[in-house]
């Protein structure tokens, strides 16, 4: 390294040795350690902005905490909390070099949040990055704290807000789906049971069931979410609270409260919070569940609009881009697509994450590094993928009517609506006749003068409607 370079460097020293960091930065030996050691993956702890901000409001908190309990000065707490205001609005994120994925069990991770914090809260006063002379990463910026408590608190309260955007995306879905209901409530459709024809009912049901769906896993998704404002805070190491003074527990919830806006709990037990990370099975089982019912509604629409020929045809999905670099005019369903192929991967995301929480060990879990990673990835696919869905695809849904009533009445669904009006065992002859000669039911019907025609579609308009009257 030649004299300049050294100039434009400061050296930091741990029990292994020196290392060079460029002035620009504010990460210290430590972060360092972790990027030389552990880095994995292409994404740091700076990625999501809302788990550095869950970080950096922990920190906050725990400032004011510690001030009101006279382990900081006012002046290292003033310091520390414009700190982390300034991590908060994503300054600093050039300095959170560690991976996400670091396999330190979050030590890593929480020391390159105290360096930073530090660092800058160093320079607020006047001070030297690097030297800690004033505020130190561990004594002062992680005080009544420990990667234990810390790094699980702001994981939940990270999830916690990366959940509510989803939830809003999964509710316009649903609306969408609802007004897709109202738009085909008078198209008559055939109804399908191990894909084959079934019983007559209207195009607006099966999209009123996609709504009904929709909601109530925004409903679920909502219920798991409140489960995550209990945080392990407090607990330091293992739960015992030991560093931390007698009121800091009370008095860093309050304070996180009111930076976070969100009214975070200290758990019943501190043990139980330290040790187990089962509120994250539910989280991403939620996730699973959810992505995998959208898959399940994405196939439907791409069987029903199969074709345009060859296929069902029976629904018009919007004709985003070319399909093929071969067949000319090809058109794929490629957002149902999309959508079937990321519940792929969150569902192997909900693997990982129960691995995850199945492997912690005695007084803590130190995999949360992987499940910060598997989940936020779940949430921003789905987040992303329910939006595109429904802008570019759901809203655009349109019907071939006249291909819906054709397959209806060509079908063997119109003997199941006959069957209160003939009974079953002359339905099922007429039926069989049907198959055999190749010839829509209501052809030899009408040959057979057993009922008129208006009489016919008016028991298949009675059949498409249940008996207590749910239209949508």
């Amino acid at each position: 390294m030649n004299n300049r370079a050294k100039a434009e460097m400061r050296t930091e020293r741990d029990y292994v040795g020196v290392v060079d960091i460029p002035y620009g930065k504010l990460y210290g030996v430590n972060s360092v350690r972790g990027v030389d050691n552990l880095t994995v993956s292409p994404l740091s702890i700076a990625h999501y902005p809302e788990f550095r901000v869950a970080f950096a409001q922990c920190k906050w908190a725990a400032a004011l905490a510690n001030r009101d309990n006279d382990v900081v000065t006012p002046e290292q707490c003033d310091a520390i909390s414009l700190a982390c205001q300034e991590v908060i609005e994503g300054k600093f994120d050039d300095s959170l070099i560690v991976d996400l994925l670091e396999g330190s069990g979050g030590t890593s991770t929480n020391m390159n949040f105290n360096e930073v914090i530090a660092n800058r809260a160093q320079q607020i006063l006047g001070h030297v990055a690097g030297s800690y002379d004033v505020i130190h990463p561990n004594d002062h910026v992680n005080r009544s704290q420990s990667t234990n408590d810390v790094y699980p608190a702001a994981l939940k309260i990270a999830t916690y807000a990366m959940l509510g955007p989803l939830i809003a995306e999964v509710e316009k879905l649903a609306a969408q789906f609802d007004s897709k209901a109202t738009e085909f409530a008078d198209v008559l459709h055939l109804g399908r049971t191990c894909l084959q024809d079934a019983q007559p009912m209207r195009l607006g049901q099966l999209f009123g069931g996609y709504a009904s769906l929709s909601q109530r896993l925004a409903e679920e998704l909502t219920a798991v979410r409140d489960k995550l404002r209990t945080l392990p805070l407090g607990g330091t190491a293992i739960g015992t609270g030991f560093g931390a003074p007698a009121g800091y527990r009370s008095a860093v919830y309050k304070h996180l409260s009111d930076i976070a806006g969100v009214d975070y709990a200290a758990p019943t037990n501190s043990f139980d919070a330290m040790q187990n990370m089962d509120v994250f099975s539910r989280v991403s089982g939620e996730l699973r569940t959810c992505a995998a019912s959208i898959a399940k509604i994405a196939s439907d629409l791409t069987i029903l609009s199969s074709g345009p020929v060859g296929g069902l045809g029976e629904l018009r999905l919007p004709e985003a881009q070319a399909g093929s670099s071969i067949m000319p005019g090809k058109v794929n369903p490629v957002l149902p697509m999309a959508m079937i192929q990321l519940s792929f991967a969150i569902i192997g995301n909900d693997v990982a994450v129960t691995q995850a929480v199945q492997y912690g060990e005695l007084e803590i879990n130190h995999f949360e590094p992987v499940v910060s990673s598997r989940v936020f990835d779940s949430i921003t696919l789905l987040t992303n993928g329910i939006r595109r869905f429904t802008q570019k695809c759901v809203a655009g849904i349109t019907a071939d009517v006249a291909r819906n009533e054709q397959h209806l009445m060509d079908s063997m669904a119109v003997a199941t609506a006959l069957v209160p009006k003939l009974g079953y065992a002359r339905v099922s002859k007429l039926a069989r006749q049907s198959v055999a000669e190749g010839r829509p039911l209501l052809t030899i019907l009408d040959e057979s003068d057993l009922l008129v025609r208006d009489d016919t579609l008016s028991e298949i308009d009675k059949a498409s409607y249940p008996v207590f009257g749910e239209h949508g």
